[in-house]
């Protein structure tokens, strides 16, 4: 059961990337440039990342580090496909194009991206563990 609720909130992440990197591409490409851009739309990327998982992550109901790790890296595979699968058939890139994405030597930083969407279900079961101890410490 919680496998299809991770692939949900995978369908969100990815909802929401294609929204951003739209925007990405009408916004901010014309103001910094196509590589900037797509470096920039990585730290905002993984931030969007990150919030998704610490709003959802609560209805995955799983606290094992073990598990919430498969799940990010779940979601890396399918980010990867469907990256792919968009670039080739959608919007006709290149091999090159897309593997420049992930390649640190040419300015991509998509690495650093997947690495925090491996990453995300654990920061965000921690992050909610340290928002309940505050929020229970101390008055």
């Amino acid at each position: 059961m919680h496998w299809v609720r991770a692939f949900s909130i995978w369908l969100v992440i990815i909802a929401v990337e294609s929204v951003h990197g739209a925007l990405r591409s009408t916004f901010l490409v014309p103001l910094v440039g196509d590589l900037h851009a797509r470096q920039i739309g990585v730290a905002i990327g993984s931030l969007l990342i990150l919030v998704i998982a610490y709003l959802l992550s609560p209805w995955l109901q799983i606290r094992t580090p073990r598990v919430l790790l498969g799940i990010g890296m779940s979601w890396v595979v399918l980010t990867v496909l469907f990256e792919v699968v968009l670039g080739r058939l959608v919007l006709g890139l290149s091999w090159h194009r897309i593997v420049s994405d992930y390649d640190v030597a040419v300015g991509g930083y998509m690495l650093f991206g997947l690495l925090l969407l491996a990453l995300s279900p654990l920061i965000a079961r921690r992050l909610r563990a340290l928002t309940r101890s505050s929020q229970h410490g101390p008055a």
